[in-house]
């Protein structure tokens, strides 16, 4: 596995997925129109999901390894995505499909497993759904799901909302009731590049092996912000505690990959 291609390699996960490749493999990437800070990089290519079609870049770079990290459009993403299958299905190449917890988001008893059936209400999560079914039908071994909860880190889009309401003493949103489990970029892409090494294939669950209320877990990342008086504008969707969590059971990773909510909030988000 020596060619990699990143595509969305200008978002939070792609670039923190380029960032941890980029010195162990020949690692291409995508980067979006407003993005402009990458045009310099010669490993990158710039990438329109509505205009453009990925076949163009996928037969220039010729990856090994396709990495999708996709944002945008959610027709343009189904599309290049059947695009992506048949490539891959012509040539010795394989994909690793970054998915979501809401492909079960219709469920709301319990966490989910990687074999547990994927159900959705929201159109975000219909979309991997979607996408996930395509590549289920091609060979198992040209593909990975990698199913991720909420993901965290000094510099993602979730923390900056956090700072920003804090700072303009707007009301932060919590669901007292949504049981969840958390990543950050630096566990993710230390997950993803041990699957890499090991050329896994499958479905992934990538998170903390343990659970937390929304709530708990946004009131102790503010108090690690400073001394501040938030405001707290609690949402209850359900009367009853709600799930929206992805656990590992048939693929767990090595001890030293797995971690708990707490890791998260203590050793990496505010971590310089």
């Amino acid at each position: 596995m020596n060619k990699i291609l990143i595509l969305g390699a200008s978002g939070f996960i792609g670039n923190a997925i380029y960032k941890e490749l980029h010195s162990y493999f020949d690692t291409y990437g995508t980067y979006h129109l407003s993005r402009r800070s990458f045009e310099n990089n010669q490993q990158f290519f710039r990438y329109d999901l509505e205009e453009d079609d990925i076949f163009d870049i996928l037969e220039e770079v010729k990856p090994d390894l396709i990495i999708s990290a996709l944002r945008g459009n959610f027709q343009a993403q189904v599309i290049a995505h059947q695009h992506m299958v048949e490539y891959i299905q012509d040539k010795n190449c394989k994909i690793f499909f970054i998915s979501s917890a809401n492909v079960f988001d219709a469920y709301s008893k319990y966490p989910s497993y990687e074999n547990d059936k994927t159900l959705s209400l929201s159109i975000y999560g219909r979309l991997k759904i979607k996408i996930e079914n395509m590549l289920l039908r091609i060979s198992p071994s040209k593909m990975a799901i990698l199913r991720v909860p909420m993901v965290f880190g000094n510099n993602s889009p979730r923390i900056k909302e956090i700072k920003t309401a804090l700072t303009n003493k707007e009301p932060l949103e919590v669901f007292p009731n949504l049981i969840m489990n958390v990543t950050n970029d630096d566990k993710l892409t230390q997950q993803i590049h041990y699957l890499i090494n090991h050329n896994k294939s499958g479905v992934f669950h990538l998170g903390s092996v343990d659970l937390i209320h929304h709530e708990d877990f946004i009131k102790e990342i503010v108090g690690r912000l400073g001394h501040y008086n938030p405001i707290y504008k609690r949402v209850f969707t359900t009367n009853e505690d709600r799930y929206l969590a992805v656990l590992p059971k048939i693929n767990p990773l090595p001890q030293n990959l797995q971690f708990t909510c707490q890791e998260i909030i203590d050793h990496h988000i505010f971590s310089e």
